[in-house]
């Protein structure tokens, strides 16, 4: 035990111990001490342990309450040693010879009547999830769970509290964190209950991790030297103390910045961006390193981000002209409005610090600032007035450009006004097409060669040749209107479009041989017509929809361009006549919805026209068709064409031949519609044929065994969820004539029956019993003697339907001995009857006084000669033949013996031939069909003892 402890001494140690008689508040310098060498590396853990539990056990008496403190590492594998509580309770010194026994062999003390040690967590809980307890010998040992530090004391504050066998605590201290155990040590005489803290030690597990990825810091590009700006989202490490962050370092300072780390009374550390060089936004707007984050842990983690520094500005530039001065000439005959010149200073701040103005100097006559505006904001510099005769031919503006804050920058335009001696040409126009303030209306639909303008040109010398050209580009031309000079008409050359371009600036240009030339700018607006129908984006709109759609389900928004303008371009929407009812078109929108619920199984797809008018007089319009398509779902089960199936079949039907087919649709299409068949019950011996739907039986059926079937067919479709529906299959087998009679009565061809001579004639000796498995002609059995042996076999008779034998003559004396009666047992089956043979052994005798002997005849094989005679049918002429056959003997016996009394004697054989006819008759009725036997008749010996039945 010592051994293993020093062995996991570097990962869990045991800090302090308490015993039962130890009272903080008298002694509190009374520890056990593991070793020497761990003294002084445990006092932090002992003044943990004073700090959690010594204002708490001040307050309590002498008790037999102790508490013990370890540590160890986190993230521990399962089965450290983590103390051992008998040694740590040292349990061991204090016990007697006895107890010692007791403590080290548990076991042997048991046996010998002392109860053992019995360590165990005061409650259940999370015992078993951190630590394990070995209740036999009080050792403590991590469990599979791995133990996080971390995940146990995120919130790293509040004190601790023993609320079961197992809880978690955290110091105020954030660097230490408590698993706290309540553990019992029984029996009553070694009682103690010891509360256990485990102080698990945090390792680097962490790296230190940046809240976002991209951290942006600002600095004013007039910061000076040694300027700090924090940076905002440091770093965060889960771990605590020396594995927390520790340092922050860049990756490329740029030789402009450096970082600097400043610690909090919290212990929380945040890097600070000093500025080490002079910024210049102008020079270079924005910097980009990367980040890092290092901890204190061995080997150190690091943590990474994007740190970009912008540089903001400042206005630190003013206004700069490139040039100091200008020159600009300018003729005296130059309009109204000309540009003179145009000036331009640069700034190179941003924003309102880069904001120009610019104003004419003082120094400037009020004169010069008449004849020529400034802009304040272009800097351009037009001629605000006409250059009269008295103008001064030279002039200075000086001209100044103003910053926010700054000194204005100067410029010096000076502008020479050149005086004209000739006039121009005049250009005089005369408007034909509608004109208002210069701009000429045409609509887009005029024809070719319409007429705008006349166009005068005069020269005012009188003595310059005046050229006349039009300048600008469109469907225009300007020609000599002859027969008169100097006359120009202005009209168009092709059809013009609104929808092209409709607006045009052209100029009629008059040009001297002296070079002078006047320009006189014509504006030409075109007036839009309803010349273009509305355009959908496509003819065919392809839509599609779920069936079982909600009411009002949105199908489509349509579009339809036109290309006219104002009203004449505005589009409305409206269904065409083939459109049903239930489908809706907001005229204005274009929203396409369907006003009620869809079914593809009633109606696939709907085809319908669509119009889209524009607001023209008179509207024009176009048409597309929409084309709807209803997409299934699946909403329909299986459905059988019949409630239910009945099929007859023959037995013996031959295993997996076809019995019926099963027949089902599903109205939904596509997978929906596909369908499984499959048989519910009784599938071990029916199986069904999912794509013909055809039934069939694995084996061979009797319908001796069962007569009928009923099955259940459960249809199930393809869709998602599934749907289903079941059907009632009956199978009725028809019986075929595959079972001979089976004889029940006699049971064996060996048994016999004693038959008393005085037996009356007509009185039943004996039945022969058989049954038949079919049913209907199948079954129908009848009776026949088809052999005879014995001394006056004919003696007896078989009723052909019940099978009773009944004494036909009385008995004789030369009748008494065995009787042997082969009964053939027959059925009514088609094609062919089946039979079965059965001997009948009647003894006649007063009494059974040697049963061996009867047992040895009927051991001997019987030469019964079968009889091959047809049975002959029961018709009146052959009823007629026998009597005359068998009356004809006894009226000669009749006639010889008295002749006297012919008419008598006569009249008593008819009487008596009456009588045997009357017997043959009852004979004829009841004659068998009996079938020819070849070859012996096996007769087996099944049963020796005689069967005594009763005379009635």
């Amino acid at each position: 035990m010592r051994g293993r402890r020093n062995a996991r001494s570097s990962l869990v140690q045991a800090v302090s111990l308490r015993p039962a008689t130890w009272h903080p508040c008298l002694d509190m310098g009374h520890l056990h001490r593991p070793s020497s060498r761990t003294s002084h590396r445990n006092l932090p853990h002992v003044f943990l342990l004073f700090l959690f539990v010594g204002p708490f056990n001040c307050l309590a008496s002498y008790s037999r309450a102790t508490e013990l403190l370890y540590s160890l590492n986190e993230g521990l594998p399962a089965g450290v040693l983590i103390g051992s509580l008998a040694e740590d309770l040292r349990l061991l010194p204090r016990a007697s010879g006895r107890q010692n026994q007791q403590l080290l062999h548990p076991e042997r003390t048991a046996s010998e009547g002392n109860p053992p040690l019995s360590f165990s967590l005061a409650s259940g809980g999370l015992s078993g999830q951190y630590v394990t307890l070995n209740n036999r010998s009080g050792e403590l040992h991590t469990s599979a769970q791995e133990i996080d530090r971390e995940a146990l004391c995120l919130d790293g504050g509040g004190g601790a509290a023993w609320g079961g066998s197992i809880s978690i605590a955290s110091s105020p201290s954030s660097d230490s964190c408590l698993l706290l155990l309540d553990v019992l040590v029984l029996p009553q005489e070694y009682f103690r209950f010891v509360k256990v803290k485990i102080a698990i030690r945090d390792i680097n597990d962490n790296a230190p991790q940046f809240p976002i990825s991209e951290i942006s810091v600002w600095v004013p590009e007039n910061s000076p030297v040694n300027t700090r700006l924090a940076i905002e989202h440091p770093a965060v490490d889960p771990d605590v103390g020396i594995n927390g962050v520790q340092t922050y370092r860049l990756l490329d300072y740029h030789g402009m910045f450096t970082l600097d780390v400043e610690e909090n009374e919290n212990g929380e550390r945040t890097p600070y961006l000093i500025v080490m060089g002079a910024l210049d936004r102008e020079t270079q707007d924005q910097y980009v390193s990367i980040i890092i984050a290092e901890d204190g842990g061995s080997p150190p983690l690091l943590g990474s981000a994007t740190l970009t520094i912008g540089i903001s500005d400042i206005n630190d530039n003013c206004p700069l002209f490139i040039d100091s001065q200008i020159n600009v000439t300018v003729y005296g005959n130059a309009t109204v409005g000309t540009p003179v010149a145009t000036v331009q200073a640069v700034d190179r701040d941003l924003g309102t610090n880069a904001q120009i103005t610019y104003s004419y100097s003082q120094k400037v006559p009020q004169e010069t600032k008449d004849l020529f505006h400034l802009d304040e904001v272009t800097g351009v510099i037009k001629l605000s007035s006409k250059i009269g005769g008295s103008v001064l031919q030279a002039h200075k503006l000086t001209i100044l450009a103003n910053g926010p804050g700054c000194i204005p920058a100067v410029i010096t335009a000076l502008v020479s006004i050149i005086k004209v001696v000739f006039r121009p040409p005049e250009i005089v126009p005369r408007y034909i097409a509608n004109e208002v303030d210069g701009v000429v209306y045409l609509k887009e639909l005029e024809p070719v060669h319409t007429p705008i303008a006349f166009f005068t040109i005069r020269d005012p010398e009188g003595k310059y040749k005046i050229n006349c050209f039009l300048d600008g580009e469109g469907p225009f031309r300007l020609a000599p209107y002859k027969p008169y000079n100097n006359e120009y008409l202005l009209e168009t050359t092709k059809p013009m479009d609104y929808e092209v371009q409709p607006f045009y600036e052209i100029a009629v240009v008059a040009w001297n041989s002296e070079g002078f030339h006047v320009k006189r700018i014509i504006k030409v607006q075109l007036l839009d017509d309803n010349d273009n129908a509305p355009v959908f984006l496509q003819p065919l709109i392809e839509l599609t929809i779920e069936e079982n759609n909600a009411p009002n389900a949105f199908l489509t928004k349509l579009y339809a361009t036109d290309a006219d303008s104002g009203e004449m371009g505005r589009v409305s929407y409206f269904l065409g006549p083939d459109a049903p009812s239930y489908f809706s078109l907001d005229s204005v929108t274009g929203i396409l919805t369907v006003s009620t619920q869809l079914d593809r199984e009633e109606k696939e797809k709907y085809r319908y026209t669509v119009r889209a008018v524009d607001c023209g007089t008179p509207p024009r319009e176009s048409v597309a068709t929409v084309a709807l398509t209803v997409l299934d779902k699946n909403d329909n089960s299986p459905r059988f064409i019949n409630k239910d199936f009945s099929f007859f079949v023959p037995e013996n039907f031959p295993g997996y031949g076809e019995i019926g087919v099963i027949s089902v649709t599903d109205a939904d299409a596509g997978r929906n519609g596909w369908v499984a068949l499959s048989v519910m019950n009784q599938s071990d011996i029916f199986v069904i044929d999912t794509g013909k739907g055809m039934l069939r039986a694995k084996v061979s059926l009797d319908r001796e065994q069962q007569s009928s079937y009923t099955l259940w067919v459960e249809a199930v479709d393809g869709g998602e969820p599934a749907l289903s529906s079941t059907t009632k299959i009956t199978i009725l087998l028809l019986d075929i004539n595959d079972n001979p009679p089976l004889v029940l009565f006699p049971q064996s061809n060996m048994s016999y029956l004693l038959v008393l001579p005085s037996t009356l004639p007509g009185s039943p000796v004996t039945e022969v019993y058989a049954v038949d498995k079919d049913t209907g002609m199948n079954a129908v059995i009848a009776y026949s003697i088809i052999g005879r042996r014995g001394p006056r076999p004919e003696s007896f008779r078989i009723d052909p339907k019940t099978g009773n034998i009944t004494l036909e003559e009385a008995l004789l004396q030369t009748d008494y001995g065995l009787h042997r009666l082969l009964v053939k047992v027959s059925d009514h089956g088609y094609p062919e009857p089946l039979h079965s043979t059965v001997m009948v052994n009647l003894f006649v005798n007063d009494t059974v006084s040697n049963e061996s002997y009867i047992e040895s005849l009927l051991r001997k094989e019987p030469e019964i000669n079968i009889e091959e005679k047809e049975p002959q049918i029961s018709i009146e002429p052959t009823h007629r033949k026998v009597e005359s056959i068998s009356c004809m003997p006894t009226l000669v016996a009749l006639s010889v013996i008295s002749l006297g009394s012919i008419t008598l004697v006569t009249g008593m054989g008819i009487y008596i031939c009456l009588r045997k006819g009357k017997k043959h008759h009852r004979e004829d009725d009841n004659l068998e069909v009996q079938i020819p036997l070849k070859g012996k008749i096996d007769l087996c010996m099944r049963e020796r003892k005689p069967v005594d039945i009763s005379n009635i």
